[in-house]
C-alpha cells in the first residue's frame, strides 16, 4: 500500500482507557445495547482493553472477550486492568503486522468492535476478510471512525468494503466525533 499508517502507539494507552475519555465514550453505554450474557466478543485493536473491560462484565463467566492487538505492551496492560477489576474471561491475542491470526475462533464470535482504529490498517480489506469468517451466523459488527482522520468518503469506502463481506447495515448509532455502523453477518 502506497500510504503510510500510524498506530497509535502503546505509550498512549493509558491515556486512552482514562476516565477523561470514558467522559466522551462511555463504552459500557456504547457496547451493552449489542452483548449480553455468555456471548463471546472480540475487540480488535483492543489497546489496553478500553472496550475489553466493559464488554468482559457484560459477557459474564458464561462468556468471553478474544481482545486482539498487535502490540505486546497494549496486552500486557490490559492483563494489568483485567487483574485489578478481577476479570477472568479476556483471552489476550496478539496478531501479527499483516495479520490479524484469529482462524481458530471461526464461526464462534457473536459481537466484534472495530472502533477507530481501521484506518490505521495497513490493508483494511484482509482484516476484514479474515473477520468476517470468525463472527458466527447473524454475528455483528460495531464499525467506528473518528472524523478528525477519516472523512465521509473514506468511512463510506469502508463501509461498503465490509458490506461485500456479506455483511449489511442495521443501524447508525450516533457516537460523539465518530461515523459508525453497526452490520450484522447475513
Amino acid at each position: 500500500m502506497d500510504k503510510k499508517h500510524w498506530v497509535c502507539p502503546w505509550q498512549a494507552g493509558h491515556m486512552l482507557t482514562g476516565s477523561l475519555r470514558k467522559l466522551l465514550h462511555n463504552p459500557r453505554r456504547i457496547v451493552e445495547p449489542y452483548l449480553s450474557e455468555g456471548m463471546t466478543a472480540m475487540d480488535i485493536g483492543c489497546g489496553m482493553g478500553f472496550f475489553s473491560i466493559p464488554m468482559a462484565e457484560i459477557a459474564g463467566s458464561n462468556g468471553k472477550v478474544i481482545a486482539v492487538d498487535l502490540q505486546p505492551k497494549m496486552l500486557e496492560g490490559l492483563r494489568e486492568y483485567a487483574d485489578k477489576s478481577g476479570i477472568k474471561n479476556i483471552t489476550h491475542h496478539q496478531c501479527g503486522k499483516n495479520s490479524l491470526e484469529i482462524a481458530k475462533w471461526n464461526g464462534s464470535v457473536d459481537f466484534a468492535i472495530i472502533f477507530w482504529m481501521l484506518h490505521e490498517v495497513p490493508d483494511p480489506q484482509r482484516l476484514i476478510d479474515e473477520l468476517a469468517p470468525a463472527l458466527s451466523e447473524n454475528g455483528k459488527i460495531l464499525f467506528v471512525e473518528p472524523y478528525i482522520h477519516v472523512n465521509e468518503q473514506n468511512f463510506k469506502q469502508s463501509l461498503d468494503m465490509i458490506k461485500s463481506n456479506g455483511f449489511k447495515v442495521i443501524s447508525e448509532p450516533k457516537i460523539p466525533f465518530s461515523r459508525g455502523a453497526l452490520l450484522q453477518k447475513s
